[in-house]
């Protein structure tokens, strides 16, 4: 890397999906005093050319020739670019430019440890580590600067042995992008413990699971609510009494998981919780290669805690975290002797956390970013005495977990005053196997509503339709719209009337990275979502809910 012309404190971007590669260049490039610049393989052109001036960048790397040509293509006055992997390049004798090059030439130049040492040495704790963009949901990206006192703090805290469960030669397996601050700073975690495997695609993960049998792994809420989704839906592709036992025993195993954490256990559901176990909970772990899995991990979005339950009936226990790119990222999680499912834990050795007087979560410690890439101080999100606003509006329970209920600038307001928390009631209807993307809203409006996104591939097998039938003749379907329905309804009983689901929107797609709808860490981008489907949302809005042609039964209020 020194020799290729990047010195201290140099910025080098990362635009790739995962490898080995990817983490032999983030350390090179952290060795060599230079500034890893994560990039989603996923990034948009107008934000690869945004970031790549913004940060000022002397050094891309790419997944291979073809990403490199894109690129070039889309940033004519990018940097040098190195393609990690293509077989071409790597088998070119003339390769130049390739990532196999640059070890060759590494490995020419021989290990000179004096010369190494003084690298190393010329680095400081508190120089700029990592500069992560944002995900930039309300516009252009800022960027997170990173220390490397940050980082190493947080992986030492957060995967400390002593707290955490973590201890050498566990097994890993990694699954979200190395981009994002979350899987970021686990690579480092993992390798401070563990032995790490990497999933390239999603598609693989089920089928890598069972190779790897990890210990260890750490998700995102969606990918719990889909792994409960696909057992149900694989059960209720075999058909016969498969179909009903299955769905039957996940039900009867959370109701005893809430029962035994809230008191309440009765004789009867002990009863249908040992026959649920015996035939069909007692084996899940060992089909999806989880048998020798300790526990998960979820962070980066809320977890409900009905999927927790769920997974807990499965024998699957779930420590939930919280954290943010400006806290490298860990600031609390759960435990395995001390874990209360529905909070985030308590905060992580040395960080300290505090509520501010509007409920919004503050933060100190080792671990909160040097602050925003060229911003001026006035912009940055510090306190005047020093502490980090979050931005999101959290408390602590009885016994000091902490429990994040919104972001502070999604709450909206109802017509009638009262404040509603979007990600309360996403996170209810998320539960739903037949809900793949919903996003609430109804600021100024008499009552909230939502546009929902439904499984497309279990609608269409539970109402027998046919399997080429398009989502958008779906998303109009009487028969699609009564059941999304009766789910958005169910999954709502529980919150407070105000906050209660009064008008169904269903989206004729899934919203998408490409389309610009969802962030590269799939958040959704409320303001272009709501611009974009206006006309639905408004007919939502107007619908004469008494004059429905569709079926209906008793449990529906919608």
């Amino acid at each position: 890397m020194r020799e290729h012309g990047v010195g201290r404190g140099d910025r080098v971007a990362i635009l790739a999906n995962n490898s080995v590669a990817w983490l032999i260049a983030d350390f090179g490039i952290l060795y060599a005093g230079g500034v890893v610049v994560p990039m989603f393989a996923t990034t948009a052109d107008d934000q690869i050319r945004y970031i790549l001036a913004d940060s000022e960048a002397k050094l891309v790397f790419v997944d291979d020739a073809k990403c490199a040509a894109h690129v070039r293509a889309a940033v004519p006055s990018a940097p040098p670019i190195v393609a990690f992997e293509d077989d071409a390049l790597r088998q070119a004798q003339d390769d130049n430019d390739g990532f196999a090059a640059l070890v060759r030439a590494g490995s020419a130049l021989g290990r000179d440890e004096a010369t190494l040492a003084g690298y190393r040495d010329g680095i400081g704790a508190d120089d700029l580590a990592v500069l992560i963009y944002t995900s930039g949901t309300t516009g252009q990206p800022k960027g997170v600067m990173l220390s490397h006192r940050n980082l190493v703090s947080n992986t030492i805290n957060a995967f400390d042995p002593a707290t955490s469960a973590q201890h050498e030669g566990q097994v890993a397996l990694s699954v979200l992008p190395f981009a994002h601050i979350f899987e970021h700073a686990n690579a480092l975690g993992y390798l401070y413990n563990h032995l790490i495997h990497y999933v390239t695609t999603p598609e693989r993960l089920l089928e890598d699971l069972k190779v790897v049998r990890p210990n260890f792994v750490a998700f995102v809420p969606r990918i719990f609510e889909r792994v409960i989704a696909g057992i149900i839906g694989k059960a209720r592709d075999a058909g016969g009494l498969r179909a009903k036992l299955v769905p039957w025993a996940i039900d009867v195993g959370s109701a005893y998981e809430r029962a035994a954490r809230d008191g309440g256990l009765s004789p009867l559901l002990r009863l249908k919780h040992a026959l649920a176990h015996k035939l069909v909970l007692s084996k899940i772990r060992a089909t999806l290669g989880l048998d020798r899995l300790e526990y998960f991990v979820s962070g980066s979005a809320p977890l409900h805690r009905d999927t927790a339950l769920a997974l807990a009936a499965m024998g699957l226990d779930i420590l939930e975290g919280y954290g943010l790119t400006e806290t490298s990222p860990t600031v609390s999680v759960n435990h395995p002797a001390d874990n209360e499912l529905g909070t985030v834990g308590t905060p992580v050795k040395h960080v300290e956390v505090k509520i501010a007087d509007d409920g919004e979560v503050l933060v100190k410690g080792a671990n909160v970013m040097l602050g925003y890439y060229k911003l001026p101080r006035e912009e940055q999100p510090f306190t005047a005495d020093g502490w980090f606003q979050t931005g999101d509006i959290g408390a602590f329970d009885a016994r000091g977990h902490l429990v994040i209920t919104d972001r502070k600038k999604e709450l909206f307001k109802s017509s009638g005053g009262k404040w509603i928390s979007p990600s309360r009631i996403e996170t209810a209807i998320k539960r739903s196997i037949y809900v793949g993307q919903v996003m609430a809203f109804g600021a100024n409006r008499p009552h909230p509503a939502v546009l929902v996104a439904p499984n497309w591939d279990l609608i269409r097998k539970e109402l027998d339709l046919p399997a080429d039938t398009t989502t958008g003749a779906m998303s109009v379907d009487p028969r699609v719209r009564a059941l999304v329905i009766r789910e958005v309804a169910a999954n709502t009983a529980e919150l407070a009337p105000y906050e209660r689901i009064q008008r169904v929107a269903i989206l004729p797609r899934d919203l998408t990275v490409e389309d610009g709808e969802l962030s590269p860490t799939l958040k959704v981008k409320r303001r272009v979502v709501e611009q974009r489907y206006a006309a639905l949302i408004e007919a939502a809005y107007a619908e004469n809910l008494r004059a429905r042609e569709y079926p209906r039964d008793d449990n529906d209020r919608t």
